[in-house]
């Protein structure tokens, strides 16, 4: 193999053939049992179509844990999948179908799940290949389908267990109904949206009295499912009504005015129709006062029977000529215009109905009240990152009503109940029933969240007490967004709680949204959506890899801004330029043994301590999922320390005679770009791939690599003092430009610390300020002296080697304003008591530290300023 990479980096020349490679190996396949085992199931992506960016940022935290903790010697396993997606598949289904001429009614049931399942292979493959696009490090033999056999089995025991013990039952209840698609819909399946609309005002008659009052709807065409007038028992205005009669409007028949405290005095008009068949609350009031619960519309949106001339019209145009018909019988007081939030589905876009209809529903406050008892529990509870979210999950459970879980599809896990069409029996079971005459079984097929919820602990084998079950489950962590915490995340807790009687998972990672540059959400309406796959054949699956996990911090939204992705692409040419570096360097034939840090240098000795301190701060940081802090703490210490420092100073010792120095630098060269490509490899597993390979003592692959670990027994540096004097090369740089000297030109400096006292010069510390910034460290300086803030201290330059002395005020100006406001923003933190009782003591005294550093570099300056201008 050469000993140098290419010239330029490629990454589709780095990216090609690796992740074949690597699946052919075997590297990702769990099974090693003399190392601990860590799981992570990934959150299956829905067979409708390809992999988005939500995906492919959700994916790639997955991935990074995954490697992390692969490196730090753990048995493993990333357990692939995907999910059926019930609606969201048909949907898609039934549009291809519709773009043949046909329709799922066309070719019956069975025919149109075959089609349901060649779309499903078709879509797999895709995912699967973007999977492999995106990098991640999946043991597909142990891959999982939501509808496959075994899956299926789970399914079944768990309804009929849930049956068995009473939390699942059938009956009449208020759902999501969605009139196109004829089918329930979860709460996750619909969304609101500001529509305008109209109020109609009716006038109502009192048959006994003939006094008129008024009733207002927003949705006259569900009048034909009235059963009473409503208003409040409290209501001095309107309760003489109480007990007695009118007509409806809409095809009038006579109505109870009945009393019930749900109408809010003062509200509207106080008087409210009741229509329980199409209204939750009217439910509510209807089953209170035990009314009829009539449905005046079809499944598909039209009226039904009840609706007499209006039958079989669609329920809008319903709605407007039956206003038309009230108005010419001159019982329409007015009509107002207004904007109201109406819910949609979420597949079809049609507006949703509340509908009354017989569907299969769990209990879930039992449900909700074990996994409440565990989350008290320190040793049993799931862990949320960030912590905030467990509120939310929380408060959700607190007040959790019954689920829904029937849908009327046929692609989906069909419910496992059958009815005697003789006996009229009902028949639950995990398999059909012996004899099946007269048998029939419910058309209906369970909600996609059903199957979904046992995810953590089917795809090991459950109900069955398999070996990887054992072995793998509870699984460790989940990544999921925050907007399925209820949905999924809740589920995923009740379902493992009451069947393994364990949490799902320890921790739960929570991400936000993934927005455009703008903060929109990402949808096709407004065309802002991003396909990762182009991202990466523009800039490569590294750079998006570590701009999608570097730049939120868990819990947040982050936006999609191409120039980051572009600038995580700058970061690896630059580790690329560091690395052929590297390689030209090191000696011919060098092995590990060759590695040799007993004779550091003050630049070799202060680079593996920065090493060695940004291990320890990464490693920390990995273990809480705050990967922004992660990738911030590696771009500083690869691009400013290790290249933009040490690179350079170590090319004294490398073109140098002394063989030992040489030996030195190239044995810390070494080690550094090791520790490196290691801490790197978990987000850019590419590019680190390409350089690890070319490393001495490179073992098969960097995925059999151990995490990097601190550097044992290096000769301890002042890392402060380092800080200081690379502030100090960083200024007289800049004060040569502003008083355009070249910077090969000669100056003198002396240093001195935040309190005024003289640093002596440093022979090690000299010879690097002299080859990188052309100045010569003194320990004292004599006349007029400039003077400028650094960190950790002073720096004084000899005026008279400068030539702009009025530039020297501008600056030191624009240093005074600098230091006040920074003075301003530290005091107001150390004074506000939020802060000062909630942060850590090592933030606050951190904060302290920065203060005092403030108002001593601001006294400094301040006395230079008024030499100058005297």
């Amino acid at each position: 193999m050469e000993k140098n990479l290419a010239q330029k980096y490629n990454h589709k020349a780095v990216e090609e053939g690796k992740y074949n490679r690597w699946i052919e190996k075997g590297y990702f396949t769990a099974g090693d049992k003399s190392k601990d085992p860590f799981t992570i199931v990934i959150p299956p992506p829905n067979v409708t179509g390809i992999l988005h960016i939500g995906h492919a940022w959700d994916n790639t935290l997955q991935d990074i844990i995954s490697r992390y903790k692969r490196m730090q010697g753990y048995d493993m396993l990333f357990l692939p999948g995907m999910d059926h997606a019930g609606i969201a598949t048909q949907a898609k289904v039934d549009a291809r179908l519709k773009s043949e001429g046909i329709s799922r009614y066309d070719l019956g049931r069975e025919k149109f799940l075959e089609r349901a399942w060649e779309w499903k292979a078709e879509y797999a493959k895709t995912i699967r290949t973007q999977w492999g696009k995106l990098g991640n490090s999946l043991d597909y033999s142990r891959e999982r389908f939501t509808m496959d056999d075994g899956f299926n089995d789970a399914v079944r025991h768990v309804f009929v267990k849930l049956y068995n013990e009473g939390l699942i039952y059938r009956g009449w209840r208020i759902i999501n109904w969605d009139p196109e698609a004829r089918t329930a819909l979860s709460n996750i399946e619909v969304y609101y949206q500001d529509d305008p609309g109209k109020m109609y005002h009716f006038k109502y008659v009192v048959k006994e009295t003939g006094e008129e009052f008024v009733v207002a709807t927003t949705r006259p065409e569900t009048m034909f499912g009235d059963v009473c007038v409503v208003v409040n028992p409290s209501d001095e205005k309107l309760n003489h009504l109480i007990g007695k009669h009118t007509t409806n409007p809409a095809n009038g028949q006579e109505l109870p005015i009945i009393g019930d405290d749900y109408v809010e005095i003062g509200f509207g008009t106080g008087a409210m129709k009741c229509t329980p068949a199409h209204d939750p609350n009217d439910f509510a009031i209807a089953e209170r006062h035990h009314l009829e619960k009539p449905i005046c519309m079809n499944p598909d949106g039209t009226m039904n029977e009840l609706c007499g001339k209006y039958e079989g019209m669609d329920r809008y145009v319903a709605r407007e000529a039956l206003v038309k018909q009230i108005e010419t019988d001159g019982n329409l007081v007015k009509i107002e215009e207004m904007t109201h939030n109406v819910a949609h589905s979420e597949r079809t876009h049609c507006v949703v109905e509340q509908y009354l209809s017989q569907q299969w529903f769990v209990k879930m406050k039992p449900l909700a009240e074990d996994v409440l008892k565990h989350q008290a529990d320190e040793e049993t509870k799931i862990n949320f990152y960030p912590e905030r979210f467990e509120k939310t999950f929380n408060g959700w459970l607190e007040n959790i009503e019954d689920w829904c879980i029937s849908r009327q599809l046929w692609w989906g896990h069909r419910i496992p109940a059958w009815y005697n069409t003789v006996t009229g029996e009902t028949y639950v079971g995990e398999t059909d029933p012996e004899d099946t005459t007269n048998w029939v079984q419910d058309e209906d097929v369970l909600d996609t969240w059903f199957s979904s919820a046992l995810w953590p602990f089917a795809t090991l084998g459950w109900p069955e007490e398999t070996e990887d079950l054992a072995r793998y489950y509870p699984t460790n962590t989940m990544v999921t967004g925050y907007d399925i915490i209820f949905f999924w995340v809740a589920r995923m807790a009740f379902q493992a709680r009451h069947f393994t009687k364990n949490r799902p998972f320890k921790d739960v990672l929570i991400h936000g949204l993934l927005r455009d540059a703008q903060g929109r959400k990402m949808s096709k309406s407004l065309g802002n959506g991003i396909d990762p796959m182009k991202v990466i054949e523009e800039y490569g699956i590294d750079a998006l890899r570590f701009f999608l996990t570097t730049n939120s911090t868990p819990g947040q939204d982050m936006r999609y801004i191409p120039e980051k992705v572009e600038a995580a692409g700058n970061f690896i040419n630059k580790i690329w330029n560091a690395s052929r570096f590297v390689f030209m360097n090191l000696p011919e034939g060098m092995k590990v043994e060759d590695v040799d840090l007993t004779h550091l240098s003050l630049a070799d000795a202060w680079i593996i301590n920065r090493l060695n301190e940004t291990i320890t701060h990464v490693t920390e940081n990995m273990e809480k999922y705050e990967f922004a802090l992660v990738g911030n703490e590696l771009y500083s210490f690869v691009w400013d320390d290790f290249c933009s420092w040490y690179v350079e100073m170590s090319k004294t010792a490398l073109n140098g005679t002394d063989e030992v120095a040489k030996r030195a630098a190239q044995s810390t060269l070494y080690v550094c770009l090791k520790a490196i490509v290691g801490l790197l490899q978990p987000f850019m597993p590419f590019v680190t791939e390409e350089i690890y390979d070319l490393l001495p003592g490179a073992k098969e692959s960097i995925n059999l690599e151990s995490w990097p670990t601190m550097i044992e027994n290096v000769t301890a540096c002042d890392l402060t003092a380092m800080a200081r004097a690379i502030s100090a090369i960083q200024k007289i740089r800049e004060v040569k430009i502003v008083n355009d000297l070249k910077p090969s030109t000669l100056i003198h400096i002396a240093l001195k610390d935040l309190d005024g006292n003289t640093i002596k010069a440093d022979e090690a510390m000299s010879a690097i300020i002299m080859k990188l910034a052309k100045a010569e460290w003194q320990d004292t300086l004599e006349g007029d002296l400039t003077v400028e803030a650094i960190q950790g201290g002073s720096l004084y330059i000899p005026s008279s080697e400068l030539s702009n002395p009025e530039e020297e005020i501008k600056k030191l100006e624009a240093e005074i304003e600098r230091l006040k406001s920074e003075i301003a923003r530290s005091t107001g933190i150390l004074s506000n008591q939020g802060f000062i009782a909630k942060a850590p003591t090592a933030k606050i005294e951190n904060e302290k530290q920065k203060l005092e550093a403030y108002q001593k570099q601001y006294a400094v300056i301040e006395e230079r300023l008024n030499v100058l201008k005297k």
